[in-house]
């Protein structure tokens, strides 16, 4: 078992009546960064919380390293934990904020001033030792919350949305700083946040949870191509949703009727128990609906163009036809897009094996 690992094994949590969480079964395996993702209220932050010990679970079990943790006050358990906001001591300087952590353990005044100096310069404050935390930036101040956490050499470390209060250029450096840092340490990292994209650089596992139950675990990659629900496919990154009716099936291909035209879609894109009759739904994402093309294996229309928006390298497309609206996403240099124009007519078409296939329930 690697260092760092966390179980979580059946655990529910009610604030009185109010259940935040409910079964919830999840392993992280040590060494790797987990992003917990959801919408506020989903419960995420509360998760963190009860793995840091300033929550007891109303039901299951939380272990790390196979060590149970009911019982265990938060300054005992091996991790540290990044708060929103902070938690910096304004009254002390940089050097005295990392170190606090290991006087109040009673580390050497030698050993402290090592490690305050090797996690500054792992965070790239080198110098910044006798600064007082109101003359540090905003990002300065991230650096020593994450320095100070990772002094104590924890073998997890606990981030609740640290980078959310930062402006957006300087959060995205963070996070290639963050991403580059746990790799150096291999200490667990969860991290809780709001923002798909976030968890989505940062992330080798992404849990993403809505109403106190975990929707999905997976591979930012798997997550995407391959939601495991409709709120998933909604909630990280844009969707395209399509009703559909199922029509006929195989061991191979499930077909769909939709707005009178049919498509097969092969099973593997099957989420859900099929069977004819059934109502469904067909998600395709942006960047896989095709314009100008058509093909034996798409789903081909015609659509008429009702909005065009530049975004950076690429130019998200509105679409409004007999399936109703449809975005579609491309890079702006294909020398195809310069012939678009909003009002034109254009065909359309999404392949197969792009589609994910939601049986209602």
């Amino acid at each position: 078992m690697s260092r760092g690992s966390i179980s979580i094994t059946g655990i529910g949590k009610e604030f009185g009546t109010a259940t935040v969480l409910d079964q919830v079964d999840l392993a992280i395996d040590g060494g790797s960064f987990v992003t917990l993702l959801g919408p506020s209220g989903c419960g995420k932050t509360t998760l963190l919380r009860l793995i840091a010990g300033f929550l007891e679970p109303s039901r299951g079990t939380i272990a790390i390293d196979g060590a149970s943790m009911q019982g265990v006050p938060p300054r005992h358990r091996p991790l540290g934990m990044v708060f929103q906001n902070l938690a910096l001591f304004p009254h002390l300087d940089v050097f005295e904020n990392v170190a606090y952590g290991l006087k109040v353990r009673g580390a050497p005044a030698t050993d402290i001033a090592g490690k305050v100096s090797r996690f500054l310069g792992l965070v790239g404050l080198a110098g910044f030792e006798r600064r007082r935390i109101g003359q540090l930036s905003g990002g300065q101040k991230q650096r020593v919350a994450l320095a100070r956490s990772l002094a104590l050499e924890p073998a997890i470390l606990l981030l609740d949305e640290p980078l959310s209060a930062l402006d957006l250029q300087l959060r995205r450096q963070l996070q290639v700083e963050l991403k580059s840092i746990q790799r150096q340490l291999a200490t667990t990292f969860v991290f809780v946040t709001h923002d798909q994209e976030e968890a989505t650089m940062l992330s080798d596992t992404i849990v993403v949870m809505n109403g106190g139950h975990v929707q999905q675990v997976g591979t930012p990659d798997a997550i995407y191509r391959r939601p495991a629900s409709p709120f998933v496919a909604r909630f990280v990154g844009d969707i395209n949703m399509l009703e559909g009716r199922i029509t006929s099936l195989d061991t191979a291909s499930v077909s769909v009727s939709v707005a009178e035209r049919q498509i097969s879609v092969p099973r593997s894109a099957l989420v859900g128990t099929p069977s004819v009759g059934k109502a469904c739904q067909l998600a395709c994402r942006p960047e896989s609906v095709r314009l100008g093309e058509a093909a034996d294996d798409a789903l081909s229309l015609d659509a008429r163009i009702s909005a065009l928006h530049r975004l950076g390298p690429t130019m998200k497309v509105v679409l409004q036809g007999p399936l109703g609206p449809l975005t579609a996403l491309m890079m702006a240099d294909v020398p195809h897009v310069a012939d678009l124009a909003e009002g034109k007519t254009v065909r359309l078409s999404v392949p197969s094996h792009s589609l994910t296939l939601f049986v209602s329930t």
